[in-house]
């Protein structure tokens, strides 16, 4: 990974801190994708890093688990808080906690390490939280995430208008030396429109790019052209994911 714009991503998913919940199919489908790969429903302290608005940290807090949120963006944890998702609340860096060691029975980190700088350190510091025995549960995007989007913006420009993620490879380069498991997931969102997905991405945070680009309001042509070039599927208009699952037990 390449160093990114803390400020930028968290400014972005700060603007989408009260919309996200309109626009969370995919993360509601990635996140039982996560728990279907953990196996294990009971946990006494949990860590939610990446909390975003609250809604996995509030899952934990309901099955009996003492929850602490983190996320980058203010607004995020203020959001969280406002629905009492967790028991504490901590603007922080994934690749910079400022916790003490071994506290957590399980570290669960979904779809937030894709917009760290460096996976492995990000790993270092999830795997640096949880105690001995216990374990921590993560899920990033692959590199083969929305080629619907990548396809059609072809016809409109040659620059990139989505983030270049990891590879399975070296997502799997980054977990060598643990004991873990994982799985891959492939999630199809289906939308009636083209505006209607780019407008998903939009209110879900994810429009910072990597590359420090923002991105700009699409003209009406160029939303034409996006229409026109865009793979439908029986008249709907798919944005696909790919995601990594993986599941560290802490030595």
């Amino acid at each position: 990974m390449s160093p990114v714009n803390k400020q930028a991503i968290a400014a972005a998913f700060g603007r989408a801190a009260q919309s996200y919940s309109q626009h969370d199919e995919l993360q509601r489908q990635s996140a039982q994708g996560l728990l279907a790969t953990l196996g294990e429903s009971a946990f006494l302290r949990v860590l939610d890093a990446g909390c975003g608005p609250g809604a996995n940290s509030r899952y934990w807090r309901e099955t009996g688990s003492d929850v602490t949120a983190i996320d980058l963006s203010e607004k995020m944890v203020d959001e969280a808080r406002k629905q009492q998702s967790a028991d504490r609340y901590l603007v922080a860096d994934i690749e910079a906690i400022p916790l003490p060691d071994a506290q957590f029975d399980l570290v669960w980190s979904h779809l937030a390490v894709q917009w760290c700088s460096s996976l492995p350190l990000a790993l270092s510091e999830l795997y640096r939280m949880a105690r001995p025995g216990g374990k921590v549960a993560f899920t990033t995007l692959l590199e083969s995430s929305l080629p619907e989007l990548n396809q059609a913006w072809k016809a409109v420009d040659a620059q990139p208008h989505a983030n270049r993620f990891l590879s399975q490879e070296q997502v799997s380069q980054a977990l060598e030396g643990w004991r873990y498991r994982s799985t891959v997931q492939t999630i199809t969102l289906h939308f009636s429109d083209a505006f209607s997905a780019m407008r998903s991405l939009k209110g879900i945070g994810a429009t910072h790019l990597h590359t420090g680009r923002e991105s700009t309001p699409l003209t009406r042509g160029q939303l034409q052209r996006l229409e026109l070039a865009w793979p439908q599927q029986r008249g709907a208009f798919p944005l696909s994911y790919q995601l990594f699952h993986g599941i560290i037990d802490r030595d």
